[in-house]
């Protein structure tokens, strides 16, 4: 589960901001997951309370907004869900795709108090 390195980098990383922005606390953090990122969201709720726990963060709240994986077939130009459709073009059976969203992995915002 690698889940657990990453919200571990996150916390790092805004604890950083933290400091360079003078802040004491922090409301909440949002996090943008995109579905082709290969980052479970279940995963990193999971993994959050162990990354936080003792550290200036530990009543931070966070939030995910899920970023839908959409593709682009090469073969045939359809576009759809890449997630819904694991990955294989529902109009023509093509695996080859270009990803046009959803491999997103982004601290969005951090809600200081």
């Amino acid at each position: 589960m690698h889940e657990l390195s990453i919200i571990s980098a996150v916390v790092k990383t805004v604890e950083n901001i933290m400091q360079k922005e003078g802040l004491t606390q922090v409301d909440t953090i949002v996090l943008q997951v995109g579905e082709l990122s290969g980052v479970v969201p279940h995963f990193v709720e999971e993994c959050y309370p162990a990354a936080v726990y003792q550290t200036c963060m530990e009543q931070t709240k966070l939030q995910m907004e899920i970023i839908p994986g959409i593709v682009r077939c090469k073969d045939c130009g359809a576009e759809f869900s890449g997630y819904q459709y694991n990955l294989k073009c529902p109009k023509c059976g093509s695996e080859h795709l270009d990803a046009l969203s959803g491999r997103e992995f982004i601290i969005k915002e951090i809600i200081a108090c």
